[in-house]
């Protein structure tokens, strides 16, 4: 399967100091990845040399399987960090500029922006400048502008940022949707919850340099620990000869176990059954944020 981006060891320096350093992904249609990182990570940097904005020092990347051109530019939609949009516009003409833009005709550019103002409930506002529609509303109609013109390639920078909960979970059916008929999406974000929610693959940067690089499944597989949540009766203190765990945290009669790799469950609950009258005994692994604060904290 043909890769829709390939990035090869590119680095960036400003100043002296290291944005990105040495980093390489590659990306297939039909994925959603996420590119995570702290804030100053160097994510947007990184977006912007995929985009053509700005020309790494080193290192190669190709989009389509070629340089960046400004045809293979018309085949992704992009949405900024910095977010901008013509105040004083028409909803339905500032759409239709950028429809045109991208080498739609007019009348392409009036049925497509009219399918995706119903699509995301702004029919209504067609005739409103944009000056006058609140944040969420002007962040969908960001969107809209991204997709208007049907791209193989969506790149969403910190796509959440200001949405409420409505707005929020409608750009995640969007996203969806555009996963589902073969799109390549890449979000950054370091919003974890929504990554662990979204993702099929996820890559962690940190101080420009990778981190982790792999799907969701495998990631967890190698950095997520064991936890058991354990509830007595009575309140419990002493596990310390039981070597399976590695740490515990105590909450009244609540006991969080963090136990070593290759831990055997069933073991552990008959040597509690032993100890105490058990009242919950709850399995979980760590989460995608946990795993995010322990790489970047720790580097392990």
């Amino acid at each position: 399967m043909m890769k829709v981006i390939e990035i090869d060891n590119i680095t960036k320096k400003y100043n002296g100091r290291v944005a990105v350093n040495n980093f390489s992904l590659a990306a297939e249609s039909g994925k959603i990845y996420g590119f995570l990182g702290p804030n100053g990570a160097g994510k947007t940097t990184t977006i912007r040399m995929i985009m053509g904005i700005i020309a790494p020092d080193s290192g190669t990347i190709k989009v389509f399987g070629e340089k960046l051109s400004e045809e293979s530019k018309k085949r992704i939609g992009y949405i900024p960090e910095e977010r901008g949009l013509y105040k004083k516009y028409k909803v339905s003409d500032l759409l239709i500029y950028f429809a045109k833009l991208k080498g739609l005709s007019s009348e392409e550019a009036r049925k497509n922006s009219s399918l995706w103002l119903d699509k995301v409930g702004l029919k209504n506002r067609a005739n409103s400048r944009i000056e006058e529609l609140s944040k969420g509303m002007q962040q969908n109609i960001q969107l809209i502008v991204a997709l208007i013109n049907n791209p193989d390639l969506i790149i969403l920078d910190e796509p959440f940022v200001g949405l409420d909960p409505i707005n929020t979970r409608n750009m995640k059916e969007i996203i969806y949707s555009l996963k589902e008929s073969g799109k390549t999406i890449i979000f950054s974000t370091h919003q974890m919850n929504e990554a662990e929610r979204l993702c099929d693959h996820i890559f962690l940067i940190d101080k420009g340099t990778k981190l982790i690089d792999g799907t969701i499944g495998d990631v967890k597989k190698k950095y997520s620990k064991n936890f058991v949540s354990v509830e007595f009766q009575n309140r419990m203190l002493n596990f310390d000869d039981i070597d399976m765990i590695e740490n515990v945290y105590y909450d009244g009669n609540k006991v969080e176990m963090e136990l070593r790799k290759d831990s055997n469950y069933n073991e552990l609950l008959e040597i509690l059954m032993k100890r105490g009258n058990i009242t919950k005994y709850e399995i979980s692994e760590s989460s995608l944020e946990s795993i995010f604060v322990e790489v970047v904290t720790n580097g392990v």
